[in-house]
């Protein structure tokens, strides 16, 4: 291979919410310096919040993401009501699952198809793909539709929902509305097996790693809102302790913070997190269906995280069917929760991973200190290790090649880099 210096400029990255850069220097076949540039100015969402009354913040945070709303919704009055000593069971419970599981079809139903598959077929986009995979595409875009039905019947409408509020909601569903979803629900059910046995039969590349694989996990169920952050190194710990273990480090390349585990380094948070640590928790069939797909029970290649994802929309359709067909209508469609002098923490399961919120409100309830560490923030360390440890393993003579699959590399994780700030352009130098 000749050594004389190369460059290559991918000006945008497509299939990812966001923009950025990622900035390779090789010798020879050795990668000196591997560096995911993330250059968008933050967007200043926690500071924002502060002076505003904590029952603002579930709408407030909600705007950072327009793929997962619910999930910053979730995090929000989860986190206010720790700070105020309620904890919410029972129907309005399970509309909190509900709604969640709308958001796990319709975000996860998105990257699976749309986004990810693309890349495995060898197509430009979903639009190049469906020319030869119409009936792909259609299927999933009514998968994605049932998911969008559930967020909008349960939280008002299906982008930035505003009916999700501290203590509960605003307007509860009857049980006909409810259980209208089921035929649509039954149908979304069987979509997803086909789909997740399609992204199954794709050819992955070789590529695996000894991941900390960091998750929530629940005594009893497949984690959305509760439970402890547990990782498979043996990290075992309540949320309130998290800033005791995470730690944002601020660096010379980009302006979005990189999260590590304090004495341990980087991590990995999303579906492959999720079903290492809580895979014993799916029911019966899922299992049977991982076992088949060839991921059950851990799977450590991100490559195949398409795989896991397309599992987890089949779990969210399960579990709203679950809901659905349980479901009795609550005394009222909230709690009342009063301002209190108090620090709030929670973590919820957002698409792409752990979502942590923590809040310091006054006694008048407004909010003096926020922290919101997204996902993707956490995940952005590990995908930059990725890239790095991934170019070796193929010919680096070949640009077309190599830019190909470092963008596929990073839309394994899905990450939607609005969340933290924004996402790719590409520059390779050869030495």
């Amino acid at each position: 291979m000749s050594d004389k210096t190369r460059r290559i400029d991918v000006n945008y990255l497509a299939r990812v919410e966001g923009e950025g850069a990622f900035h390779l220097v090789l010798r020879g076949s050795e990668v000196v310096d591997a560096k995911l540039r993330i250059y968008e100015p933050p967007r200043f969402f926690e500071a924002f919040l502060r002076g505003r009354d904590f029952r603002e913040a579930p709408d407030i945070t909600a705007r950072i993401c327009g793929i997962c709303p619910v999930a910053y919704q979730m995090s929000a009055v989860h986190a206010m009501e720790d700070a105020a000593g309620v904890k919410i069971g029972g129907p309005l419970r399970e509309l909190r699952r509900l709604l969640y599981c709308g958001e796990w079809i319709e975000s996860h139903t998105l990257h699976v198809a749309m986004l990810h598959a693309p890349d495995f077929l060898g197509y430009e986009s979903a639009i190049h793909m469906a020319k030869d995979h119409p009936d792909v595409v259609s299927r999933a875009l009514a998968l994605k539709k049932v998911g969008n039905e559930i967020v909008a019947l349960v939280g008002g409408r299906e982008i930035h929902p505003i009916n999700v509020k501290v203590g509960g909601f605003y307007r509860v569903p009857s049980r006909n509305e409810l259980r209208a979803l089921i035929p649509r629900l039954e149908k979304a059910f069987a979509e997803a097996i086909t789909l997740g046995q399609w992204v199954s039969t794709f050819d992955f590349p070789d590529f695996s790693f000894d991941y900390e694989f960091v998750s929530l996990r629940h005594p009893t169920e497949y984690p959305f809102n509760e439970g402890r952050i547990v990782s498979n190194r043996g990290l075992d710990i309540a949320v309130a302790d998290y800033e005791k273990h995470f730690q944002e480090q601020h660096v010379a390349h980009s302006n979005a913070l990189h999260s590590v585990r304090v004495g341990a380094g980087p991590y990995h948070v999303g579906p492959l997190a999720r079903f290492a640590l809580n895979s014993d928790k799916l029911p019966t069939h899922l299992k049977d269906f991982a076992k088949n797909a060839g991921v059950w029970p851990v799977c450590t290649n991100p490559f195949k995280s398409i795989v896991v994802r397309a599992i987890e929309v089949i779990y969210a359709c399960d579990e709203a069917l679950r809901i659905v067909r349980s479901y009795e209508e609550p005394d009222g469609p909230a709690v009342s929760v009063d301002p209190v002098d108090a620090e709030g923490f929670a973590c919820t399961e957002a698409p792409r991973g752990s979502l942590y919120h923590r809040y310091r409100l006054d006694k008048g309830g407004l909010i003096t200190d926020a922290r919101i560490v997204p996902p993707t923030s956490q995940n952005q360390k590990t995908i930059e290790d990725d890239l790095r440890r991934l170019v070796p393993t193929m010919p680096t003579d070949n640009d077309e090649l190599l830019q190909w699959r470092c963008e596929q590399a990073v839309r394994n994780y899905d990450p939607c880099i609005s969340c933290a700030t924004h996402f790719l352009r590409m520059n390779v130098v050869r030495q």
